[in-house]
């Protein structure tokens, strides 16, 4: 556990409405830090709208999920946050003097004086290999992205799933095998439940030359089960496409199965929850507990429309709604971007 950061306010979530609130927060002269289960910022936007268009942000006709997430970050760097990204938050709990203590899941905590939960749909975790037993193995010998500092030499490596991700982490293992390097592995299998693929056709040519020059297999296949041997992970037991059952050597496993929205320890924060989403009042945005907010797809209120842009508009007056809660003896003047020195200097 590391020691406590405090902050005027966390936000929750690094997605498009996450950096707009910090934008908001920034022209209000608060700091803040941002947490996102990502590692990496964008949210949706970066996992599944990466290369889509998008045609409703106003003042901008068409740009791609991945370009809304750049214009973002460049309109946030006045107020640069400090990020923490590939941590999950997984307690919130109000102290006595009414602050806020949050933890993630990695053993990161915060004291904070208000909270922004900005999760969309929940926060985006890896899917897992649905096989019993594998758990305990994890971030040990199975992983869900190929660790640049693993050791493979003489490990057989199994990398399942059908995406860009797995075939270029197949064929990034494959290609030590062919070399005379101190990270070759013994072995490198593919396995997806067919053989068709969601990844590139460049990637799936490169995997299935690799395949020829025996640097690594196919199999098309699901699991059913693992192989331990003195508590060590020594293999997957397969179900394969004809019906036949088959042990796979497997000491290091890479589950690249893309990644799904799950609301995880929110639920447990003690918070109103209405159909996995909170209510929230539309004037500040702010939930049934003073000092934390929700802006997004997270919240819930009469007229709701699940659009970005709405997202922007709710992050804004949550952000003056925190400023009041913040500063309650300072009289709370609207300032444009236009004129407003102050905001200038900002």
């Amino acid at each position: 556990m590391n020691a406590p950061i405090e902050t005027d306010a966390l936000v929750i979530g690094a997605g498009p409405v996450g950096l707009f609130q910090a934008f908001q927060l920034g022209l209000q002269g608060i700091s803040c830090h941002v947490v996102d289960a990502l590692p990496h910022t964008g949210g949706q936007c970066s996992e599944l709208y990466a290369d889509k268009p998008i045609y409703d942000i106003p003042g901008i006709p068409l740009c791609t999920g991945r370009e809304l997430i750049e214009r973002l970050t460049a309109q946030l760097q006045p107020f640069p946050p400090t990020y923490h990204l590939g941590q999950q938050i997984s307690t919130l709990s109000r102290l006595p003097d009414s602050r806020f203590a949050v933890g993630t899941a990695e053993g990161q905590s915060f004291i904070t004086r208000c909270v922004f939960i900005a999760a969309g749909v929940g926060a985006f975790v890896p899917r897992r290999l649905a096989v019993e037993g594998l758990l305990p193995f994890e971030g040990q010998q199975v992983f869900h992205a190929l660790p640049a500092d693993l050791a493979l030499q003489g490990q057989n490596v199994l990398v399942a799933g059908d995406n860009d991700t797995a075939l270029s982490t197949a064929i990034q293992a494959a290609k030590y095998t062919q070399q005379e390097t101190p990270n070759r592995p013994a072995s490198v299998t593919l396995m997806h439940r067919r053989d068709q693929f969601q990844a590139s056709p460049e990637l799936v040519d490169t995997m299935r030359q690799l395949c020829a020059q025996g640097a690594m297999r196919f199999v098309a296949a699901q699991p059913t089960g693992c192989v331990i041997d003195k508590q060590r992970l020594t293999g997957l037991e397969v179900l394969t496409a004809n019906g036949e059952t088959q042990i796979l050597p497997a000491d290091v496993i890479v589950a690249c199965l893309g990644l799904s929205p799950r609301l995880g320890p929110l639920a447990d924060w003690g918070l109103a929850l209405e159909r996995k989403q909170l209510p929230v009042q539309t004037d500040t945005f702010s939930t049934h507990e003073s000092g934390i907010f929700a802006v997004g797809d997270i919240n819930t209120y009469p007229g709701k429309k699940k659009l970005i842009l709405c997202g922007f508009h709710e992050a804004t007056l949550a952000a003056f709604g925190a400023a009041a809660l913040l500063h309650p003896a300072q009289k709370m003047l609207l300032q444009y971007t236009t004129t407003s020195s102050l905001l200038h200097q900002r």
